[in-house]
């Protein structure tokens, strides 16, 4: 007997769509007890598995508009990441903001998994791509300052360098998410 299939999802579906979730969590967790081979190994474990969950873009979206998200993701990010590791001014107070609208963003789009509101998936992604696209910026410059304090070798360098990392891949991958959602042309 299968289990309940809500939204098209299958109980290894929810597992391969949450996990990455719970790994970056761990990870958090196990910054400042663990040794960095332990974080690495989590890293490309989370990494694997968020590529499977995202794999189900292929079957929601025509490829050359996957591809040129892509690439308009990859600008954007290149850009804001330049921006924060150049600027002189400090991107501490901005991103305190960025949180807060990265938690408001997090609540409106489970919210709308229950209510299914077009315009507000519109609205979110549109939000989304703003607050990513701030935080690029932010967490490229508080990853150099970090750096610049930690002796390079270490392995708090290396633990710092993971979380970076990590920072920075959830900024790209968000922010080519909701562009994606706005401009992906689902297929129908």
């Amino acid at each position: 007997m299968e289990g309940p299939n809500v939204g098209g999802l299958t109980g290894l579906g929810y597992v391969v769509m949450f996990a990455p979730l719970l790994l970056v969590v761990v990870m958090s967790g196990l910054v400042q007890r663990r040794n960095s081979t332990l974080l690495l190994g989590i890293f490309l474990l989370y990494s694997a598995l968020t590529g499977m969950s995202l794999s189900v873009i292929f079957l929601i979206y025509p490829i050359a508009a996957i591809g040129n998200v892509f690439f308009i993701s990859a600008g954007i990010f290149g850009v804001m990441a330049f921006a924060g590791y150049t600027t002189k001014t400090d991107l501490t107070k901005l991103g305190s903001i960025l949180m807060i609208g990265l938690i408001g963003i997090v609540i409106a789009s489970l919210v709308n998994m229950f209510i299914g509101s077009s315009t507000m998936d519109y609205i979110v992604s549109i939000i989304g791509v703003v607050i990513f696209t701030g935080l690029t910026a932010y967490d490229m410059q508080k990853l150099k300052r970090m750096g610049e304090q930690v002796a390079t070798g270490t392995e708090t360098a290396q633990k710092m360098a993971l979380m970076g990392a990590l920072s920075l891949y959830l900024d790209f991958i968000n922010l080519f998410l909701m562009l994606l959602r706005l401009f992906g042309g689902r297929r129908d």
